[in-house]
């Protein structure tokens, strides 16, 4: 029997949580804030400063060896992680977009939709399969998403698009990342993949920024030079973007990858209702009936991705039983690959 877990334990995971909490739900507020309160409309710009701020808290927690960064060890690798990277950046850029045009709330029922897109590309471009009940919950998740945005007051299709591509192409990284880290001697901690991420999505952010926002660097400086609170605010934005995905991983330390999907379904809602309660946005009850669609179907495909998870697991001990007694007869079976179940339960999660 496991020993039970102790007050000081619980209070570190309780800690860890909140801040994630906090540090999420503050990044997606201070972007609403500076894209349509501040007169500042350059989300490329603004996912340009989240980067840098990436590598540079990143780098310098590495030197200082709080965060040791694991080394890139070929050229193959290194490329694996530049296509990461770009899906990454426009994954990021688009969600800033999103929110120059929709409420916060809004884009957190949009965001909710992830589940769908990850089983239907994971189906697609691994074959994988999943159970009924998995496919079933993906209704509930989908049809949440068009009664919520029949009864959206301030519905824009600009920001309604931009938010469910950057949700196609979070869960098109989750599969890509499965698909090219399955080599062992390749996996990367969560901090070093966003470390290297973030330095090549800069080399991708600058001359996105120069072209298709010319006039940004003279805006942000023209802000900060009106109003120097202007700059506290983007940096500490940009900081927080950072440690959005540390805490995220400390929570996925002490808890588990399930926890982590639950606890993110609920920070979805307590996002949505901060946002209203900061932003004084409209709210129907069509709109509420559909989030709450949605994250119901969610927490149904959290549910029954768990029980095949038990189903598999209860499975493996009986068949490494039978393997058992036949090599104890002496008769040969071909073996299944010995790195299957290692990369089942050690894949590298990273939320952008």
């Amino acid at each position: 029997m496991a020993p039970a877990p102790s007050p000081r334990s619980w209070l570190v995971t309780a800690v860890a949580i909140l801040c994630w909490y906090c540090s999420n739900i503050g990044v997606l507020l201070l972007n609403k804030y500076l894209l349509s309160s501040t007169g500042f409309d350059n989300p490329v710009f603004l996912t340009l400063c989240h980067m840098v701020a990436c590598v540079s808290i990143g780098g310098l927690s590495s030197v200082l060896g709080v965060t040791p960064l694991k080394l890139v060890k070929s050229w193959q690798q290194f490329l694996k992680i530049v296509v990461l990277a770009a899906v990454f950046c426009l994954t990021v850029v688009l969600g800033n977009v999103s929110l120059a045009f929709i409420p916060v709330s809004f884009n957190q029922a949009i965001g909710s939709t992830t589940p769908f897109f990850t089983a239907i590309l994971a189906f697609t471009m691994q074959g994988q399969r999943e159970v009924p009940l998995t496919y079933a919950s993906l209704i509930p998740i989908m049809l949440g998403v068009i009664v919520a945005s029949g009864g959206e007051p301030a519905f824009n299709v600009i920001g309604f698009t931009c938010c469910l591509a950057a949700t196609a192409l979070r869960a098109l990284k989750s599969v890509l990342q499965s698909m090219l880290m399955s080599d062992p001697a390749e996996k990367l901690d969560p901090m070093s993949l966003l470390l290297y991420m973030s330095g090549v999505s800069v080399t991708f952010l600058l001359p996105m920024a120069v072209a298709l926002e010319p006039t940004s660097f003279r805006e942000a400086s023209a802000l900060v030079a009106a109003s120097p609170s202007f700059l506290y605010w983007l940096i500490g934005n940009s900081c927080l973007a950072y440690f959005v995905n540390l805490t995220n991983f400390l929570v996925t330390k002490f808890t588990s990858a399930l926890t982590l999907q639950v606890l993110g379904n609920a920070k979805g809602v307590v996002a949505a209702g901060v946002s209203v309660a900061v932003f004084r946005n409209t709210v129907t009850v069509q709109g509420c009936l559909g989030y709450a669609i949605t994250v119901g179907g969610v927490f149904l495909y959290s549910e029954s991705k768990r029980r095949a998870k038990a189903a598999a697991a209860a499975v493996a001990p009986a068949g490494a039983a039978r393997a058992g007694d036949v090599e104890a007869k002496g008769e040969r079976e071909p073996l299944l690959m010995s790195g299957s179940a290692t990369q089942a339960n050690g894949k590298t999660f990273f939320r952008g």
